[in-house]
């Protein structure tokens, strides 16, 4: 029999099956058509007889949740940081713009703290507010006047005896010097006062320059008298009206804070000049009393001097003590000058840790390290008068802060609901099992 028919049979076979795929696949490519059609997407990129290709969405994480939370932190302070930088930034350029009507009304603020008590006073005997004010604002102004005019009228009645001395003293001590152990020559001593006289020549313009500029300090100087003068009247027959106008450019709901750390702001203030006069008096008597018992000239000046110079923390005492020890070594010789710093530091230590403790108090006492800063800081702004005003600054700051922290903690304590029932009272723990 031939092979022929069964091949042929095989082939059949296999082209029925072929078909019957081909059938399927068409079926199954029009009923994925049809779907197509139902859900409106495009069949295009549909194979027509390939299965469909998943896609794969990858979610990416939100790039805030990326980043560390350390430097998230970081960041957030940082950006706060610069803003506060700004902003004080400005405020300095705007107080350096007015630096004279600012350091004239800080004075004023200084000198009613000082004279407020004096008014209040006299409205308590029965006089007008308004008669109050003027007699405590004479007084206070003659007081400083007559200061200020003594202590000129003293300067020029000593300052012929004063160049002898000093001449005096001066060769007193290029004695001293040619006889010392440190071994000064003749020759050393006379370059020294030769290089100071060319450097006196060479900045002669700079000297006249600087004079000029005097003039201009005094007109400056004058002008910040009266605007200081006539803002004490004010705030002392106007205080309190003042405040109050103040308060209403705060927002509404700091100003319960505000207007409690105000009265304790200046309670403050008034505590700490009424202290500092009293200590820089007792310095002027005392210092004074031994520069004049040391025989040193211009006893009374050195003194109110030193009264003056006391209202600068730290550095009006050094500075003060060194102008005496300096008058003392020039017009009385080493042995004097030694006397007077002797004097100087003992009375300063009495100071440092009897007086100031005693009379300003707890409400007012600054650390150090804050009065060191805060007077350097204040001198680079502003000079003396900011070198003045940084201490008391720093005071009324760290009361208003205080206060206004103890403030907000029982604020939040009023608000936070109370416990009520079984849960007023907690439980003492006990080791025995309760009954049952």
């Amino acid at each position: 029999m031939s092979p022929v028919p069964g091949w042929l049979g095989r082939l059949g076979a296999k082209l029925t099956d072929m078909g019957e795929r081909f059938g399927e696949r068409r079926a199954e490519a029009e009923r994925e058509h049809a779907e197509a059609q139902e859900r409106d997407l495009p069949t295009d990129h549909l194979p027509p007889s390939a299965d469909p290709v998943p896609v794969v969405v990858v979610d990416r994480p939100d790039p805030a949740q990326v980043v560390p939370w350390g430097v998230r932190v970081a960041a957030e302070a940082g950006w706060r940081l610069l803003v506060l930088a700004g902003t004080l930034w400005v405020l300095m350029r705007i107080i350096s713009a007015v630096q004279l009507v600012v350091l004239a009304f800080v004075a004023a603020l200084l000198i009613t703290a000082l004279l407020q008590p004096t008014v209040e006073r006299l409205r308590r005997l029965g006089f007008p507010r308004g008669l109050a004010t003027a007699l405590t604002a004479i007084l206070g102004f003659v007081v400083m006047g007559l200061i200020g005019w003594f202590v000129t009228w003293q300067v020029m009645e000593n300052i012929d005896n004063l160049s002898d001395q000093i001449q005096d003293g001066i060769d007193e001590l290029r004695k001293w010097l040619l006889n010392s152990p440190f071994h000064v020559t003749d020759k050393q001593i006379n370059d020294i006062a030769e290089n100071l006289r060319d450097a006196v020549g060479a900045n002669t313009d700079q000297i006249t320059s600087a004079g000029l500029e005097g003039v201009t300090v005094v007109v400056e100087a004058l002008t910040g008298i009266l605007l200081a003068a006539f803002s004490t009247l004010f705030l002392l027959y106007d205080g309190r009206r003042i405040w109050q106008w103040t308060l209403k450019l705060v927002p509404a709901a700091a100003r319960p804070g505000v207007a409690g750390a105000g009265p304790r702001a200046w309670r403050t203030l008034t505590a700490y000049v009424r202290g500092t006069v009293i200590v820089a008096l007792i310095d002027a008597i005392f210092i004074g009393l031994g520069i004049y018992f040391l025989d040193v000239p211009m006893a009374v000046p050195l003194a109110v001097f030193i009264f003056l110079f006391a209202f600068i923390p730290l550095v009006g005492a050094v500075v003060s003590g060194a102008l005496a020890v300096v008058v003392a070594l020039v017009t009385q010789g080493v042995f004097t000058a030694v006397m007077v710093l002797v004097v100087v530091l003992a009375v300063q230590q009495i100071e440092g840790h009897i007086l100031q403790p005693f009379i300003l108090g707890r409400a007012v006492r600054v650390h150090p390290l804050a009065v060191v800063l805060s007077v350097a800081a204040g001198g680079m702004v502003a000079g003396i008068g900011g070198a003045v005003v940084a201490v008391p600054l720093v005071a009324v700051t760290n009361t208003v802060v205080g206060y206004l922290r103890s403030y907000s903690h029982e604020a939040a304590l009023q608000r936070s609901p109370r416990p009520r029932g079984a849960t007023a009272v907690e439980a003492a723990p006990t080791d025995t099992p309760p009954a049952s």
